[in-house]
């Protein structure tokens, strides 16, 4: 790969146009491979949330999705215990390295979720840790020092439907409505393999179908490009088609054909993980890795992070225009009639810093009480 940006003494690079004019090189066209580079220096980061109630192998298929063991220390608990446990948010982190680029994987679970006799708002805290990695980042991106800013939002969540009953639960409903305006969630129908094909191909439309009904709004997959070739839409349709992922997940490696594969032995025969015809393991291991991945990630930045965000600096400007109000003396009940101005963080930030006073703080000035929850009713 030629390194060179310019010309060195009076040689000429041999680069020339398509036009075969005698325009020469300058070496702008080498950007893409800078990023590149610089990109794998610095390694990737991606955070995947898993949720569903206990027991539809949401620890194996993570671990058959990356190929490693995040969960060899978990603890299973007992029926009483699991009676008693309320809803926790756990975080297994590892570095992945193929061919060179690295990945920080982060997996946050959610034990407990849905285990409870009565689950009447059991998605609040996984709702409130998300919250809580947007405020971190908010809180990292408006101080001084951001140069090496931790990103651990919530990138994607998969959510696991149980196979069993008719299509979706109220808890599945309520979960994802609560969620999918803070995170992309793909749906996931759980131990395909407890149900025939024609059974699957029955709940996924019945899933698609309430989803559609009750607003749910998942993660979407961007249109192709025009340029794209054919075998990459048909891949890409191929996807979408496939929602909710029928999947399953084992980490046990069987003979099958002579062939060594990862699969569940069966009396009746086996199931092959990685073998499209038996679920959609593939499908999704593609999407979430190979296909998708920046995009999701992308999504996060571009649509949830900047909703909280623009929601959390209107909530500021309002404390300002509160303020501002207790300052200029207004009469009892009355209020300012104004528009609420739409200031940038910059521009908010010394508003409290002078206006405001002590007991605040962001970076040294401003901390708002849990940065005032932008997906909850902004207070009068």
């Amino acid at each position: 790969m030629d390194r060179s940006l310019g010309w060195q003494g009076n040689s000429v690079p041999e680069d020339r146009t398509e036009a075969g004019d005698d325009k020469e090189y300058v070496g702008f066209a080498t950007l893409p491979n800078q990023v590149h580079r610089k990109s794998v220096k610095k390694g990737f980061d991606f955070t995947l949330m898993v949720a569903g109630e206990s027991g539809l192998g949401k620890s194996t298929l993570v671990n058959s999705l990356f190929l490693t063991d995040l969960y060899r220390d978990r603890k299973l608990l007992g029926a009483e215990e699991r009676i008693m446990q309320t809803v926790e948010i756990t975080k297994h982190a590892v570095d992945i390295e193929e061919k060179g680029v690295r990945l920080r994987l982060t997996i946050v679970d959610t034990p407990g979720f849905g285990d409870a006799v009565n689950n009447t708002e059991c998605w609040k805290p996984v709702a409130e840790y998300i919250d809580q990695q947007f405020e971190q980042y908010f809180r990292d991106e408006s101080g001084l020092n951001r140069k090496n800013i931790q990103d651990n939002r919530v990138h994607c969540c998969l959510y696991f439907i149980s196979p069993f009953g008719h299509g979706l639960r109220p808890l599945d409903v309520e979960f994802m409505k609560a969620l999918h305006q803070r995170v992309n969630i793909v749906p996931i129908l759980a131990k395909a393999d407890t149900l025939t094909p024609p059974e699957v191909d029955r709940k996924k439309r019945k899933i698609r179908e309430e989803i559609e009904h009750f607003g749910i709004k998942i993660y979407q997959f961007p249109d192709c490009d025009s340029d794209e070739d054919e075998d990459f839409k048909l891949q890409d349709q191929a996807l979408k088609e496939s929602i909710p992922f029928a999947v399953i997940g084992s980490n046990t490696v069987v003979e099958a054909r002579g062939r060594r594969v990862r699969g569940r032995l069966y009396p009746w025969g086996i199931v092959e993980v990685e073998n499209p015809g038996h679920c959609d393991f593939v499908k999704l291991r593609t999407m979430l890795v190979r296909t998708h991945m920046q995009d999701l990630k992308d999504v996060t930045r571009e649509t949830h992070y900047e909703n909280y965000r623009a929601q959390c600096i209107q909530s500021m400007t309002r404390l300002v225009v509160k303020e501002r109000n207790r300052k200029y003396d207004q009469k009892p009940g009355q209020s300012w009639q104004g528009e609420i101005p739409s200031l940038a963080l910059g521009e908010t930030k010394p508003y409290f810093c002078s206006s405001i006073g002590p007991g605040l703080n962001l970076s040294g000035c401003w901390s708002p009480p849990s940065l005032i929850n932008p997906f909850l009713p902004l207070a009068n």
